[in-house]
């Protein structure tokens, strides 16, 4: 059995950036216009949204978007993304590869070291060829390449099979790609999460850790998972939306995208991420105290603090557990490893750190790191 390690990380987070006023001002008018509508029908009226109860309901101030463009139309409230044609590399290969070659640069490696692409994110842009080997054909990588997912614990589920599989000896060498899109699944008519997601792409490299130690890099010591079926965090879109229609031509969006009962999430992942947390950290005779570093899933501000709370038994500032969600919102899978990339350098060697995401399934990831 090998030791691993991270030894690049890369984060591409797209330009275009949406405030809460922009938001709010596209949604309310939205309201305004289907309420007209509504007005005379058996249809309640819409509520409309405020900045207000975004900041308490989430701690999200801005997210940033992949394509801006259609976003705040309320005509439209949706991403204007053309299609391409199948020669060309699609988009979310795209994105995927802007991450990786970062991650490359960082470990100081190419293309051309890389002998498995996993690409794990929340969505994926179509079922195949998977997304992971048409970045695999990009960056020049041999060996092979496979696609999956675990909602936003899709890349602490990657990171979890790539380090296993260095570890075993399979591989050599493993970028995990979280290329996450969000935007383009998001139901932007839906006041209960029409303000919470952004987009993001990051990427990790997994290896073998030789005989001499890389300063500045981690040791994935352990890694887990655990998940529980849970609805409340759910989208039906899919292929057989469409063979349960009269007319197959035309797929409803409405009630197929992201949909969540917010309440009973923030309860029900509160308590299990709180306990996954303080049973990993056991088993490696370790409590929350020890870690110097949280890097929790990005989701809402309110509940890490109360994930936290409950494990250490008192409130736990941002340097202990940084925030990124309150300029990017809710980057799907992604969250948590861009939280990492930006909150390590002052780290000691031999201080510890936890990635943990949660996400639908339910599902929990997590990955004890060591700092070299």
């Amino acid at each position: 059995m090998h030791r691993v390690m991270i030894s690049g990380i890369g984060v591409l987070i797209p330009e275009a950036a949406i405030t809460n006023e922009e938001l709010v001002a596209s949604f309310n008018t939205y309201v305004d216009a289907e309420n007209a509508r509504r007005e005379g029908t058996e249809k309640p009226p819409l509520q409309k949204s405020a900045e207000e109860f975004i900041a308490y309901a989430s701690g999200v101030k801005t997210r940033h978007v992949h394509t801006l463009d259609g976003i705040l139309d309320p005509d439209r409230m949706a991403p204007r993304i053309p299609p391409r044609a199948d020669d060309e590399l699609s988009v979310m290969a795209e994105f995927g590869v802007g991450s990786a070659l970062r991650a490359l640069d960082h470990a100081g490696l190419t293309g051309a070291d890389i002998d498995l692409v996993i690409c794990a994110a929340s969505h994926h842009q179509r079922p195949y060829p998977a997304i992971a080997i048409e970045i695999q054909q990009a960056i020049g990588a041999p060996g092979a390449g496979f696609d999956m997912g675990l909602g936003c614990s899709s890349a602490a589920a990657g990171l979890h099979v790539a380090a296993n599989l260095v570890r075993a000896g399979a591989q050599r060498r493993v970028l995990v790609v979280t290329p996450e899109i969000i935007t383009g699944h998001l139901d932007f008519r839906d006041r209960q999460t029409h303000f919470i997601f952004g987009d993001a792409s990051t990427a990790m490299i997994v290896e073998r850790m030789g005989d001499e130690p890389r300063p500045g890099r981690f040791e994935v010591v352990d890694t887990r998972g655990w998940t529980q079926f849970s609805n409340n965090i759910r989208t039906n879109f899919g292929f057989l939306l469409r063979d349960g229609l009269d007319d197959t031509s035309a797929i409803p969006t409405e009630g197929n995208l992201i949909k969540q009962v917010g309440n009973k999430v923030f309860k029900e992942v509160t308590v299990a991420g709180h306990r996954f947390i303080v049973d990993f950290l056991a088993e490696h005779g370790l409590t929350p105290d020890d870690i110097r570093r949280f890097w929790l899933h990005q989701a809402n501000a309110r509940m890490n603090a109360m994930i936290l709370k409950l494990s250490f038994g008192h409130d736990v500032g941002r340097d202990r557990a940084p925030m990124v969600l309150d300029r990017l919102g809710n980057t799907a899978a992604a969250g948590a490893v861009v939280a990492l990339k930006e909150n390590h350098e002052d780290m000691e060697r031999g201080d510890w750190g936890l990635l943990c995401a949660f996400g639908a399934g339910y599902s929990i990831g997590g990955a004890l790191l060591r700092m070299m």
